[in-house]
Parts: structure tokens; sequence; C-alpha cells
């Protein structure tokens, strides 16, 4: 693991490597989304169509794998929630408490475990695996971070690891783009 730079707050360095804000999805995994992505995409690969293709290869009906971050979204409203439900939280933290009111994620790479199967109740939690020190872009000044989405079935195994990198930043104030 790269070290933390120094000048990040010790409060924030104590939060690389721990799991945040563990959620179990809603709802069980369900075919619906998986055809619904399928007919948008014209995948017509019949592991996802026709079960007894699916029985003879996966043992079973699975989600196509582009479906895995599905399963961390939240409705953005759900009743009782106290407020506006969001995925990736541990992003929107990192802007607040950096002061960095810009972002974009510049990559995002899946690693995929045991599938995920129709009925299965998804768990997931997030890892701030690395902030960088300060940097300057064409975009601002700010700052990089990975934050990795770990996935788990209901039975505890591992169903997939989604890795973001994110740029949070600062837009260059007019007088500097003047400047420049």
């Amino acid at each position: 693991m790269t070290p933390a730079p120094i000048d990040l707050p010790d409060d924030l360095i104590a939060l690389i490597g721990v799991p945040q804000y563990p959620v179990t999805a809603d709802f069980p995994v369900e075919r619906g989304y998986a055809w619904n992505t399928l007919a948008a995409t014209e995948n017509a690969n019949p592991i996802y169509w026709d079960d007894t293709v699916a029985d003879a290869l996966t043992g079973g009906p699975t989600m196509p794998l582009a479906t895995l971050s599905l399963w961390m979204r939240p409705h953005r409203w759900q009743p009782g929630a106290e407020a506006e439900q969001v995925a990736l939280q541990v992003h929107f933290d990192l802007k607040a408490r950096l002061g960095l009111p810009e972002a974009i994620m510049s990559d995002n790479t899946l690693i995929f475990h045991e599938p995920v199967r129709p009925g299965d109740v998804i768990r997931h939690h997030q890892v701030l695996r690395s902030v960088s020190g300060i940097k300057t872009t064409k975009l601002g000044t700010g700052r990089f971070w990975v934050i990795d989405v770990e996935y788990h079935n209901q039975r505890g195994e591992m169903v997939g690891v989604e890795s973001y990198t994110g740029f949070g930043y600062q837009r260059p104030d007019e007088t500097e783009e003047v400047a420049a």
C-alpha cells in the first residue's frame, strides 16, 4: 500500500483500508434487471436467456457481469430514509472533507469472483484505498483517491470488487485561466 501523504488529516488517514458503509440490498437479485440490461445492449448470449444452456455451463442462471454494480445503487428515495440515497458515499465524504466541490471518476475496474445468481442477496461495503497528495491537472487542483466496493452474497462469498479512481478538485478561478 502506498503511504498516505503527510498533509492529510490524521482522521482521514485512519480511514484508509477500513471497510465503511456496509449495506445489504433491499431486494434479492432478479432476472428482470438482467433481461432489461441484455435487451438494451442487444446481448443474445444464450447463457442468460436459456436455462438449459445456463444449467450446462454454470450450474444454473447467472446475472450478466456488467450488472454487478446494480446491487449497490440505492433508489434515490426510499420510505423512511432521512436523506437522499447515494452510491459511493466515501467519494462524497472525501469531496466534503477535503473541500473539493468538483469530481470525476477517471478509472473503473471490476474483478469478478463467484457468479451472482437470481435470488442472491448482495451486501457490499466501501474501502478507501488511497488518497494522493495535491495535484494540478487541466481540470483544476485537487487529489486523486481510490475506493473499492467489495460485494458478497448471502453465503459470505466474494462475488466481485469494483475499484474507482476519482479526482476531486477546485476549478481554477477565471483570473488564473486568463493569465495562463
